[in-house]
């Protein structure tokens, strides 16, 4: 009985802010392409802040309780991505970049405003400070890593989406084609490539080793913006 509540508090921690994060993520999404011009999310009920419009069965619970329960030392999921009519923004090239920026960079401010309320939680009771803290602290690092993770420069991520806006036609077009391969190209250079490397005893775990030291050299700079460190 006693791993219960252990686990119920692991989650209070690591799913809340894990939620909100990609929650905010989507609805950003939404909300600046209803901007831009384009209303399917809005007609959808997806420029919401409501966590049950952008919740993926897989990605947003079981995903996270699995790795709960394998006890994995950071929790990690993924939203309904919002739908988006690209041919209805305004002006679809230059407008799809603003939408794609908008989730990582809403997941940023809320990394920021996450670090900044460290400062009030001082003001708490001791078993709700430390709570609190916890709570922000993983809120810090989940929103920085699925930042950083959504704009590695494949489609459909977000970086994908913002490389194929910017770059000329001759570089875009090519990388804009590998949209229907993005996640199987993801998992390859995440997962696949790395267990070779381990056969071979050569470390390819290079995508992991990048994403890991942007999110430190973020998270640091967020720290030092705030006046936490």
């Amino acid at each position: 009985m006693g791993q219960l509540p252990n686990v119920i508090y692991l989650a209070s921690i690591w799913v809340i802010p894990l939620v909100i994060a990609i929650t905010f993520h989507e609805a950003a999404h939404g909300f600046v392409a209803r901007f831009l011009g384009d209303e399917t999310a809005w007609r959808l009920g997806r420029v919401s802040l409501n966590p049950l419009k952008h919740i993926d069965p897989t990605g947003t619970i079981l995903l996270p309780g699995l790795l709960l329960l394998l006890g994995s030392p950071f929790l990690f999921g993924y939203a309904k991505p919002v739908p988006v009519n690209f041919r209805a923004l305004r002006n679809p090239r230059s407008s799809m970049v603003w939408v794609a920026v908008a989730g990582p960079a809403m997941n940023i401010a809320l990394a920021i405003l996450s670090a900044l309320a460290f400062h009030v939680v001082g003001y708490l009771p001791v078993t709700a400070a430390q709570w609190a803290a916890e709570n922000l602290k993983n809120a810090l690092i989940i929103n920085v890593v699925l930042a950083v993770f959504n704009l590695f420069p494949i489609p459909p991520l977000d970086g994908g989406r913002i490389a194929v806006g910017v770059l000329p036609n001759v570089f875009a077009t090519p990388l804009a084609r590998l949209e229907p391969y993005g996640m199987l190209i993801l998992i390859g250079l995440l997962f696949i490539l790395p267990m070779l490397g381990a056969q071979l005893e050569v470390d390819l775990n290079i995508v992991s080793r990048v994403i890991a030291s942007l999110t430190d050299a973020i998270i640091g700079a967020i720290l030092r913006l705030t006046g936490n460190t």
